[in-house]
């Protein structure tokens, strides 16, 4: 059999836990929280699958969920979006984002991404036909280069993604980048995906400048979020797309034929959960408190932090201390210093390396210590 995929191995992602596991070594390098969640949640949860609520679910999304993220997003950036119509809940982000790709892209296509990039977005693209065009991120500020999104454009660019705030690099787009996007998106009639699963991990008073605070912009989008960064539950894996409604009904169409429908009590749960506002909206200033700590452990090492103003990493340069590739530096700080962290290089198509490793700081504050401890012995 010929692979769809043949250039894509195992994640970095999987390769640096299995090390991490194999040394017995702390994990800052996989994205997810090594804490508890809301205990509120789970009983939600129970109580919905006790009540009965175990069968399928809408294929769109149980209903008074929609209503209730209608509403949020209303609360949050004024818009008005129909719960019936535009919203449709899935089996994660990835999995929003990778159905939003199966519905626009024909063989041929061209996708606009920018790099460093979260890993799945350049397998989505290949296996549905399109063709990968991706413009690096200016180093080491990780801005857009709009000049050369604008020379990349061809009568074959079908879309653009984008992700605010950026994994792998905590870069948050600002109004300015919004208004150059939406220009673009629309005298080129693009389609654009903006991945927006980081929507609340927005740290320095800095606001989220989501696609639905444009309305010109959403006419042509689809936006990707995911309960799991939202409630630290990622393996839930339960999200949503929001998109107008002739891209939605395009959408649904993909996917009532892959998932069908989504997780009935925990979309019971969450809807009920949902009231408690606090939960997602003090979620900055929970993270930020974490960012701020692992900062402080880290600032007598040699390592160079890289400013992250969102999602629930911060990436470090390591140049002055060796000129090492970053994957070899993630395999030493492993097996010699007991921390598993990610190349950025993994994050390129090209393996990119500007010295640079990516941390995770959603952890509680013994995990930080404990990892902070290894990074020291870098001075010695």
């Amino acid at each position: 059999m010929q692979s769809k995929l043949p250039h894509i191995g195992t994640s970095i992602f999987t390769v640096m836990s299995q090390l991490a596991v194999k040394h017995g070594a702390i994990n800052l390098g996989q994205g997810f929280p090594d804490f508890p969640m809301s205990a509120k949640l789970i009983e939600s949860v129970n109580q919905a699958m006790k009540e009965g609520h175990n069968q399928y679910a809408h294929t769109f999304g149980l209903p008074a969920l929609r209503q209730g993220l209608a509403q949020k997003m209303h609360d949050l950036y004024a818009a008005t979006i129909n719960a019936d119509t535009e919203i449709t809940i899935t089996p994660g982000g990835t999995y929003a984002i990778y159905t939003a790709f199966s519905t626009i892209i024909e063989p041929g296509d061209e996708i606009i991404i920018f790099e460093p990039a979260y890993d799945s977005y350049i397998p989505n693209i290949t296996i549905n036909g399109g063709i990968v065009v991706p413009i690096a991120l200016e180093f080491p500020n990780y801005t857009i280069p709009w000049d050369k999104v604008k020379a990349a454009i061809t009568n074959k660019t079908k879309a653009i993604l984008v992700n605010t705030p950026h994994n792998p690099t905590g870069k948050v787009m600002s109004a300015s980048d919004m208004l150059e996007l939406q220009e673009i998106v629309v005298r080129n009639q693009l389609y654009l995906i903006s991945d927006e699963v980081y929507e609340h991990l927005i740290y320095d008073q800095i606001p989220h400048e989501s696609v639905l605070k444009y309305a010109e912009l959403y006419q042509r989008t689809f936006i990707c979020y995911s309960f799991g960064k939202t409630y630290h539950c990622t393996g839930w894996k339960l999200g949503y797309c929001v998109a107008p409604e002739q891209l939605s009904k395009e959408f649904r169409k993909v996917h009532q034929f892959n998932a069908f429908s989504c997780d009935t009590p925990k979309q019971v749960g969450i809807a009920n959960y949902m009231s408690n506002k606090e939960a997602y909206l003090s979620l900055g200033n929970f993270y930020q408190e974490k960012r701020d700590y692992l900062r402080v452990l880290l600032k007598d090492t040699p390592l160079v932090r890289m400013d992250s103003h969102g999602s629930y990493f911060e990436s470090y340069s390591y140049a002055a201390i060796s000129e090492e590739s970053d994957k070899s530096f993630a395999e030493k700080l492993v097996t010699n210093y007991g921390i598993a962290v990610i190349p950025m290089s993994a994050f390129y198509h090209d393996a990119t390396d500007h010295k640079v490793i990516r941390l995770c700081f959603a952890k509680q504050k013994a995990t930080l210590d404990a990892a902070a401890a290894c990074l020291q012995k870098l001075n010695s």
